[in-house]
């Protein structure tokens, strides 16, 4: 109940950049999902949680108090798709922002060992079930012409060898879905963007090593992250799921209404380019070998 009371009171003290908003946000019961769901009712939404986690959920829903419901949902299957977005509309009149967040990971494998039908899955979860909730979603923005669409993607859709080939492609596919839907639906003043984070400590990474539901979302990442990213990410901060939210609750905001058809990468310099002492030391390495071999 404290947390009830403490969101409304906030919304209560100040005007949120959301105020008056309803939002869908599909893979909310843990992780960057849970956090853009928080984000969104700290900011004065009405929020739906959706997963396949039924306990994670309603937990979820309950954490962020009345003005968050939960609605258990598997988004492969059409019939469901349709009706989450039937149910946000049913309990709260209509549906102004819809987060695509669920995802899996990818097969760590070599394109040549590849499973073909973890592919078809991959570009399932990632493009169709997303494809599909905007299509639902979209026929209830239009009549009002306007809405917010935001798909979560990946730098792994915009740099190969991060992840494995099916996730990567997949979400390379998300990303010029965002296009193709906001050259589409923007002239309804409905605007649809992407976001693509760099590594963000979730349960994401322990599920793709075979981790399983609830137990990988209690995996640390933090401390592999901070052996490893030094050698890849400029800036020093780890990913956060917040760092997302921040971003996603800025897009579905008035103050983004010239934004649409955009990739936000939330990535900490990863993409674009090495830390610049880890390539130093590189060419001080180099310089070093060839002095030694007389050059």
């Amino acid at each position: 109940m404290g947390c009830r009371v403490g969101f409304r009171e906030r919304q209560q003290t100040r005007r949120g950049a959301l105020d008056g908003r309803v939002a869908l946000v599909t893979g909310s019961t843990s992780g960057i999902g849970a956090a853009i769901a928080e984000g969104f009712v700290r900011e004065g939404a009405r929020v739906v949680v959706t997963g396949r986690r039924v306990a994670e959920g309603e937990a979820v829903a309950r954490r962020l108090g009345p003005d968050a419901r939960f609605v258990a949902a598997d988004l492969l299957d059409d019939v469901a798709s349709r009706d989450v977005v039937a149910r946000t509309v049913e309990w709260f009149g209509r549906i102004d922002i819809l987060v695509n967040n669920a995802g899996t990971p990818g097969q760590a494998v070599s394109v040549t060992d590849l499973d073909l039908a973890d592919f078809d899955r991959a570009l399932a979860v990632h493009v169709r079930a997303p494809l599909a909730l905007i299509q639902h979603a979209a026929r209830h923005m239009l009549p009002r012409r306007s809405g917010s669409i935001i798909n979560v993607a990946s730098v792994s859709g915009l740099r190969a060898g991060f992840s494995g080939p099916d996730y990567s492609i997949a979400k390379a596919a998300m990303v010029h879905l965002t296009r193709c839907a906001a050259v589409d639906l923007g002239q309804s003043g409905i605007r649809v963007n992407t976001i693509s984070p760099g590594p963000v400590a979730t349960g994401i990474h322990a599920k793709a090593v075979g981790a399983a539901g609830a137990a990988a979302d209690e995996v640390p990442d933090e401390p592999l992250f901070a052996q490893f990213l030094p050698q890849f990410q400029p800036d020093p901060h780890i990913g956060r799921p917040a760092d997302v939210a921040a971003t996603a609750v800025f897009l579905a905001s008035a103050g983004a209404r010239l934004i649409n058809g955009e990739n936000v990468v939330v990535d900490g310099a990863l993409t674009a380019g090495r830390p610049w002492s880890v390539a130093e030391a590189e060419r001080t390495a180099m310089e070093q070998a060839v002095q030694a071999t007389g050059g």
